[in-house]
């Protein structure tokens, strides 16, 4: 990516929410800002719950020309007619995945720190890496994703990277030379106003 091209907006939602009222807050995000791609990263074993939410968020996010993608459950992709997947455990299940969904599915993989990871993702079929935490961050535990891992693959390789996890303003500031996508998502759904939140966080590179 040249110095001169921002980062996109890459979203996630929070892992446990009931859409009746996260709808109305996703929408507001959505119309706010230009999101390149939206994760539903709900935690269910219910598929039948999995495929209402997934009904609804899609409708919201094709409606705006946004994929959605779903955390790591590959076969409700093509069953509920969405657009990828993101899977959680870095390159081990990218090859089959890239298989079983074929070329234009979109297909991420989170590799934590590990560049070898991320390397073997793309190899593998993976559409984009997404590295991470950025900061301290409960939920992606391990050690931190830090700069000159970005640096180093925005220089070497033209795959998509993704910087997800903790972000805060001065990471974005610091990281938006490096990295084609930044994920936000409980970054800004904690908060009561998330477009206004949202608009805080990304402010050094708007």
């Amino acid at each position: 990516m040249s110095q001169t091209e921002q980062p996109n907006l890459y979203l996630i939602t929070p892992q446990s929410f009931e859409i009746a009222a996260f709808a109305p807050r996703l929408s507001a995000v959505l119309d706010a800002e230009p999101i390149a791609c939206l994760r539903l990263a709900l935690v269910n074993d219910d598929e039948d719950d999995l495929a209402r939410v997934a009904d609804a968020l899609r409708e919201i996010a094709h409606a705006r020309d946004v994929p959605l993608v779903i955390t790591s459950h590959v076969a409700l992709v093509e069953r509920l007619g969405l657009d990828g997947v993101h899977l959680s455990d870095g390159a081990r299940h990218v090859r089959a995945t890239r298989k079983a969904l074929g070329a234009d599915a979109i297909i991420g993989a989170y590799c934590g720190a590990s560049r070898h990871d991320g390397l073997t993702a793309g190899e593998s079929g993976a559409g984009y890496v997404a590295f991470g935490p950025m900061g301290e961050h409960a939920l992606l535990p391990g050690p931190r994703a830090e700069f000159a891992l970005f640096e180093w693959w925005s220089q070497m390789i033209e795959l998509p990277v993704v910087a997800e996890g903790a972000l805060d303003r001065d990471l974005i500031a610091a990281l938006a030379p490096v990295t084609d996508f930044f994920a936000i998502g409980n970054e800004i759904w904690r908060a009561d106003d998330p477009v206004a939140a949202l608009r805080a966080l990304i402010a050094p590179i708007r």
